[in-house]
């Protein structure tokens, strides 16, 4: 698909994913966060948090992730181009699972040299209770 062929209104969701207690892990060693809230559970468990949480940056990956992976009926996407708003308004825990909920809000033109537009989309990630616990404008440079 085009960016021509783009609809503001258009929604699509992803697929899930279930956010592992190797993924929080492996995630502290890549990004060198080990702050306690991701890897000290006793000491999460004095904080009224059920347990350790997932990373929030974790969260935003996997998310681009879903997105990614769910690109059928949906413009070619060069680039991430940029985030607005984000916001985590729910912890991730281990054994949670996620998935993505976007609506395009806005499209528009560009004279950039790889893509032909800049779309917007309202982006959710949401828990498998309904809860969201991401939100943001993500803007996608487009062909």
């Amino acid at each position: 698909m085009k960016f021509e062929d783009v609809e503001t209104g258009e929604t699509f969701s992803t697929a899930g994913r279930t956010i592992t207690e190797a993924d929080i892990v492996n995630f502290a060693g890549i990004s060198g966060d080990f702050y306690y809230p991701h890897t000290n559970e006793e000491r999460m468990k004095q904080t009224g948090f059920e347990s350790r949480i997932a990373h929030g940056a974790l969260i935003f990956s996997v998310m681009t992730g879903l997105l990614w992976q769910s690109t059928q009926d949906r413009p070619e996407v060069v680039a991430l181009y940029g985030i607005d708003n984000m916001r985590f308004t729910n912890p991730v825990y281990p054994g949670d699972t996620v998935h993505v909920e976007a609506e395009v809000t806005d499209k528009k033109s560009t004279d950039h040299p790889y893509g032909n537009g800049v779309v917007t989309n309202k982006a959710e990630v949401k828990n498998q209770d309904g809860e969201t616990v991401l939100s943001c404008k993500m803007k996608t440079l487009v062909i």
